[in-house]
């Protein structure tokens, strides 16, 4: 049982930042066991937790704070489209809803996400026009480099579009 561990050691390793039902899927593991070694794995600070919007993740030790929050922002689908879309440059938020097809409430209520952490910044410019940029663009390059949302998330991510989009016309 216990050589589990070194697989899902491994795994965290190769995927900074995975989700927890991610990481049970990839590994063939029963949700049970995958917690059972996760926390022993936790414990022994081998792997590292931490929540985000409701989410559990999972590090190796020497993750930096800062790409803890830009991995598991930006597993989530809309947010990672956002990044992208910004990785082009500075872009107005009516640009960047209309550029990834979704409502500006749910654009805003990712960005909140993204700001709170500072991966993205809003500039507000003349006659209070906002601008929205990249605080760290070399860095988000690298952290995009890295992720790729989970089949799960993008089916959370992508109902959550299909319910704001019935509800804002």
């Amino acid at each position: 049982m216990t050589e589990q561990r070194p697989r899902i050691e491994s795994y965290v390793a190769e995927h900074p930042g995975v989700h927890f039902s991610a990481l049970a899927d990839a590994l063939d593991l029963a949700n049970g066991q995958a917690q059972y070694h996760l926390h022993r794995l936790v414990k022994t600070d081998e792997v590292e937790r931490a929540e985000f919007y409701g989410r559990t993740h999972y590090y190796p030790p020497d993750c930096p704070s800062w790409d803890r929050a830009a991995l598991a922002l930006a597993r989530r689908e809309t947010a990672r489209d956002v990044l992208l879309v910004l990785l082009d440059g500075p872009a107005s938020p009516s640009d960047v809803a209309a550029r990834i097809d979704v409502a500006r409430s749910t654009l805003e209520h990712h960005l909140d996400h993204l700001t709170t952490h500072d991966i993205v910044r809003k500039d507000r410019g003349d006659a209070g026009r906002v601008t929205l940029r990249l605080v760290h663009p070399d860095e988000t390059r690298r952290v995009l480099e890295t992720v790729d949302p989970s089949l799960a998330e993008r089916f959370v991510d992508r109902f959550i579009r299909l319910v704001d989009n019935a509800l804002d016309p």
